[in-house]
């Protein structure tokens, strides 16, 4: 069984008007969702992460200083394109809150795998620095949460998000019990990820891909270098930054990915996931910014999981 963890605050953190990214992602993806293809997904309340689990990937201080800048009206700029609104604490809160009990659950057997469909997303927050449209980077949070909670000795993380996921490299780098992989559009923002970044322990994998670069690029470099890495690693748990802004039709970069390639990698992953990680696979909402692309290209990740 899957497992969709989503959350009605995570449709109230508002970005502003003309900001790509927006509550209408999320709402095109749980209409996606919704169609009987998907009657068999079991849907869970996304719960509000501690302050603990967050501050396993986060200083504490810069936890408290967001939360406690969060407006009662108007908007709060943490940097000059991500933004605090209202309902973006709890919304903060519950986006790493579902990794969390996503992994939980997915650990405890209670489901196969799971999709976290939330905002905001998470793979550019750093240790104390909010960018990239992201508050507190969910999928590191979850990784924390496998490996403390549970005592996970390996936890593989792949990136496929069109950016560079460079808060995730920054908290995995200094870690043996963490791979981390990340396939990315380069250059484009941030400008971090060259093959050459490897980290201290070799765990960093990143995969640099030429704007133009389509769907037979994309998978001949996850056949040729991500795939073989986590069949190496040998995971105990699988965690996916599920970013669908690599299609070809996505504004703000230039890979020319279909829908369908992220459905192939999803199982791919999931073949990995079988073989070492009695199938336990966790992914998370990143980027993707054409509305259309972004829900056939959700809807196909979680067919995936949902065949796995």
């Amino acid at each position: 069984m899957t497992a969709l963890y989503t959350h009605p605050s995570c449709l109230e953190h508002d970005n502003g008007a003309g900001h790509p990214e927006s509550p209408e992602r999320l709402r095109a993806i749980l209409a996606e969702l919704k169609k009987p293809d998907y009657a068999a997904l079991a849907w869970r309340e996304a719960p509000p992460a501690s302050i603990e689990q967050i501050a396993r990937v986060h200083e504490r201080a810069y936890v408290e200083d967001v939360l406690r800048r969060v407006p009662k009206e108007g908007r709060v700029a943490l940097d000059n394109e991500t933004v605090l609104s209202p309902a973006s604490g709890e919304a903060a809160l519950r986006a790493a809150g579902a990794v969390c009990a996503a992994v939980d659950e997915v650990i405890a057997g209670e489901v196969k795998n799971a999709f976290c469909a939330v905002r905001p997303p998470g793979h550019h927050a750093e240790r104390a620095e909010a960018m990239g449209f992201c508050i507190f980077n969910n999928i590191a949070i979850g990784a924390a949460q496998a490996l403390a909670a549970h005592g996970l000795r390996r936890v593989a993380i792949l990136d496929f998000d069109v950016h560079h996921g460079n808060g995730t490299e920054e908290w995995a780098k200094g870690r043996r019990d963490v791979l981390f992989i990340s396939s990315h559009q380069y250059p484009l923002y941030p400008g971090s990820g060259s093959a050459r970044d490897t980290g201290p322990f070799g765990n960093i994998v990143n995969i640099p891909l030429v704007p133009g670069a389509d769907g037979a690029g994309f998978r001949a470099a996850m056949h040729d270098v991500a795939l073989p890495r986590i069949d190496e690693f040998a995971p105990e748990l699988i965690l996916i930054s599920a970013g669908f802004d690599a299609h070809r039709l996505d504004p703000l970069a230039q890979l020319e990915l279909e829908a369908a390639d992220f459905g192939w990698i999803t199982g791919e992953l999931s073949k990995l996931a079988a073989r070492y990680a009695k199938g336990r696979v966790v992914a998370t909402l990143e980027g993707g910014y054409d509305c259309e692309a972004l829900a056939e290209s959700a809807g196909a990740h979680v067919r995936a999981l949902m065949a796995a």
